[in-house]
């Protein structure tokens, strides 16, 4: 996972911004990249994420910007990025099968349609795969952490059925207002990934140090930078097959 350190980026997309729709010189963000490529020791694919539930394969032939916020791959040689500057990057793994998976979650895909979100389809790749999923390993990254994620009504509606299953409602989603929340969006990833049968999570637990808007000088944030200070970098999470 990367952080907001150590690119060419200049302000306010200083200095490690990955994304090239952000509004930054796309010379600066091709030169990050590249920087990343380096130290992973292999290529990686961009996608293009749409804050959907669609996933795909990746091979080293996949085009960027393919189309897409759920990804996996069996091939070595070939990483793909989760790109994030406040949704959560979610990354799984199995410990001795070659086959790891990715997704970008933001709320809507996160609650997705009718239960069906990214994490349902991650949970679908692996068992497509002859994985069961509470054999796999799942880390999840920094994203906007419970202090700072206000939304409305409809967010908290999106997860009405969630909230009817999990035990814990009163940490995933605390009024402050007679329309507003704040939500907790990685305790509701790990709901939702229990739910789906994934048992081993680590990584971000909702605390101050995962927040991308509170941790400005590690982590880029597009709630508090992009109209504050006229843009807002992305970071990414990488996942490959080493062999």
């Amino acid at each position: 996972m990367t952080t907001r350190q150590g690119g060419v980026s200049k302000a306010p997309w200083n200095e490690l911004n990955l994304g090239l729709l952000s509004g930054d010189k796309v010379s600066d963000v091709q030169q990050n990249r590249a920087l990343v490529d380096q130290a992973l020791g292999v290529p990686a694919v961009y996608m293009r994420q749409v804050h959907g539930t669609h996933g795909v394969a990746v091979t080293p032939s996949t085009p960027p910007n393919t189309e897409a916020d759920v990804a996996w791959t069996t091939q070595a040689g070939v990483a793909f990025a989760i790109m994030a500057a406040d949704c959560l990057p979610i990354l799984v793994c199995h410990p001795t099968v070659k086959w790891v998976a990715g997704a970008h979650a933001g709320w809507r895909g996160l609650a997705g349609q009718e239960g069906h979100g990214v994490v349902e389809t991650l949970a679908h790749s692996a068992k497509a795969h002859g994985l069961a999923p509470q054999d796999c390993m799942v880390w999840l990254g920094p994203c906007i952490g419970p202090t700072a994620f206000e939304v409305g009504e409809d967010v908290f509606a999106a997860f009405g059925s969630l909230l009817e299953k999990t035990d814990k409602p009163a940490n995933l989603f605390v009024k402050t207002s007679p329309t507003k929340y704040m939500a907790n969006l990685a305790g509701l990833a790990r709901e939702r990934l229990k739910l789906a049968g994934f048992g081993t999570v680590h990584g971000n637990d909702s605390s101050l140090p995962w927040c991308t808007y509170r941790q400005e000088a590690l982590y880029h944030s597009h709630r508090r930078d992009a109209v504050a200070k006229g843009g807002s970098g992305r970071m990414a999470a990488y996942i490959w097959i080493t062999a």
